[in-house]
């Protein structure tokens, strides 16, 4: 009986020690500790502070005793009149049709930044519901990007108008293109076409900007409102990036190849003369996205391998253009795609290959003895084991021949060789075998051929010319962006290698046809000095004059004929071409 009160009296002290909320703990915590003196850190663990957070709430009671300690507190944020006043401006520019976007745009230009979901959340609080879908005139008045034009030939509009354009030096190519009659090598090669972008117009408008050297593609929607790139192809407006891109997706693969040899014979035609040694190569364009499909093939450029497409390029050793291009090698058919180039050459020029330089990869001894059947001359390196070079090593000096080179620009122009006669696996007969050292490398170079009564100095010096084809496809990369597959533009492989050959040739027949040491110039050059230029086109009734502004290389175009110039150009309706140069632009 005893036991019972005390009992109940503890229970009912429990009651009033349990603290209802956060502020009452609190004032029993300071209580405990002012009033009845008890250590921080013993009622730091009675009311479940730590010792820090304790310490922290009396410095706070001392700065402020009159603070109220049995208001319950408030659950979630507190209000304020600046929250309150926010929320009635939230709800007000609702009320007035505006997106969650456009508030949050309205109070930034106000200086209060706040978040499109932050103002959704408070718009579902007070029972708004989304807004529907609205038309672009239903939208509040703001800047926003203009809205370009459809491409369509239907609406080309060719009546007398006047403006700049930043692209005139790509009229400098209508003359060729327009003897070219590029619509009809088009439809016999397939390429697809409709009633608002004929195929001739979307291959121009991807050529213009293969020929304008832009570093990607995606820059098109730059270009969209200049009328030049327009103009040049035959449309109203240039495509947009998506139909850049959806075009090289249609087009069948075989058209390629078609187009390639039909390309090939137009600018022979036009005369683009090749020359009796052709350089072959391999080039990787490497591939960022995770296509099971690709093999994985050896990226020079850094030094690894990685997937990516193969592609086999020929080149003119003499005009220095990319002659024959296949993007679809595969490993297993990398070795005879020398022989596949010998019969392309032999159908468009009815002959042979003269000669064929390239490096120790590109094929096998078996193709070499093809080649060497067919009377085919060609010089290659020879892959080095160290028993080879251990074997060059122990020649005595007076082995070596001491040669001079004279026509290639070099600082290694007195190298030493060893000229001997080797047999090979695979291969019929004897090959020459030239073991050439000093020409700026730690181990010596080994080059093969089946040229045996040729000078050593002319071979040496051919393949030192050789060397000249990996600036040619450096050009053909870094200029015309035959890497840029990561764009925005996505285009096919094949369009692209195409577009990078055509363009390969159209400089170089301008080239030809300014002189004056252009013929060689690479295409960067060209650009310089010719493309990259500012104009005026006026439309008239009659002509399409454009107007270069006063420029230091334009001399050169007057004296190579450009200014007298009219060819008529089909796609433009029949108009003619007047290229007027050095005038006021």
């Amino acid at each position: 009986m005893d036991e019972s009160p005390d009992k109940e009296l503890t229970e009912w002290a429990r009651y009033f020690l349990r603290t209802a909320n956060s502020t009452h703990r609190q004032y029993e915590a300071l209580r405990a500790y002012f009033v009845e003196a008890l250590p921080s850190s013993e009622v730091a663990r009675r009311f479940g502070y730590t010792p820090g957070s304790f310490r922290v709430l009396c410095h706070q009671f001392r700065h402020n005793p009159q603070r109220a300690f049995f208001v319950p507190p408030q659950k979630g944020p507190g209000a304020s009149p600046q929250r309150d006043a926010r929320r009635q401006k939230i709800i007000a520019l609702r009320k007035q049709n505006l997106s969650v976007y456009d508030i949050a745009a309205l109070l930034r230009e106000e200086g209060e930044a706040l978040s499109a979901s932050a103002i959704s959340v408070i718009l579902q609080e007070e029972g708004f519901a989304p807004l529907p879908r609205r038309r672009e005139e239903e939208r509040p008045e703001r800047l926003r990007p203009t809205a370009a034009e459809v491409a369509d030939v239907r609406q080309l509009q060719l009546r007398p108008r006047d403006f700049h354009t930043k692209f005139g030096g790509l009229f400098l190519f209508l003359p060729l293109l327009s003897r070219m009659s590029l619509d009809p090598l088009l439809e016999q090669a397939g390429f697809p076409g409709s009633e608002m972008v004929p195929a001739g117009a979307a291959l121009r408008s991807l050529l213009a900007l293969k020929l304008f050297g832009n570093a990607r593609h995606s820059h098109v929607m730059s270009y969209v409102f200049d009328p030049g790139p327009p103009l040049f192809a035959g449309l109203n407006s240039l495509p947009k990036r998506s139909f850049l891109t959806e075009y090289s997706g249609r087009v069948d693969p075989q058209a390629y190849p078609r187009l390639m040899s039909a390309w090939f014979d137009a600018v022979t035609a036009q005369g683009l003369g090749w020359g009796e040694s052709l350089h072959l190569d391999f080039h990787t364009i490497p591939f960022h996205g995770e296509d099971a499909l690709l093999q994985k093939h050896y990226v020079s450029k850094r030094s690894r391998r990685q997937k990516g497409v193969l592609a086999f390029l020929a080149a003119d050793a003499h005009t220095r253009v990319f002659c024959y291009a296949n993007p679809q090698v595969r490993k297993q058919q990398q070795a005879q795609e020398i022989l596949r180039f010998v019969e392309y050459w032999k159908e468009h020029t009815g002959s042979l290959p003269q000669e064929l330089l390239f490096d120790s990869k590109l094929t096998t001894y078996a193709h070499l003895n093809e080649l060497n059947r067919l009377e085919i001359d060609f010089i290659t390196l020879r892959r080095r084991s160290q028993g080879m070079l251990e074997q060059a090593r122990q020649q005595p000096r007076s082995a070596w021949r001491e040669l001079q080179l004279k026509r290639v620009s070099r600082a290694f122009r007195t190298p030493r060789m060893l000229d001997q006669k080797i047999t090979l696996r695979d291969y019929e007969g004897s090959l020459r075998q030239l073991i050439v050292a000093g020409l700026g490398h730690e181990d010596p170079t080994f080059l093969i051929t089946n040229q045996l009564q040729r000078s050593p100095v002319t071979l040496i010096e051919r393949y030192a010319g050789r060397m000249l084809i990996e600036n040619q496809i450096a050009d053909g990369i870094d200029f015309f962006h035959m890497d840029a597959l990561s764009s925005a533009v996505p285009m096919k492989v094949s369009c692209d290698l195409l577009l990078t050959l055509m363009a390969s040739s159209l400089y170089r027949l301008l080239g030809q046809q300014i002189g004056n040491g252009y013929a060689q110039a690479n295409s960067r050059h060209l650009f310089r000095d010719f493309i990259d230029a500012v104009a005026r086109v006026s439309v008239t009734p009659q002509e399409i004059q454009v107007r270069f502004q006063k420029r230091a290389h334009n001399p050169l175009l007057q004296a190579a004929g450009f200014a007298s110039m009219t060819p008529v150009i089909p796609w433009l309706g029949g108009k003619r071409l007047r290229l007027l140069l050095g005038e006021a632009v």
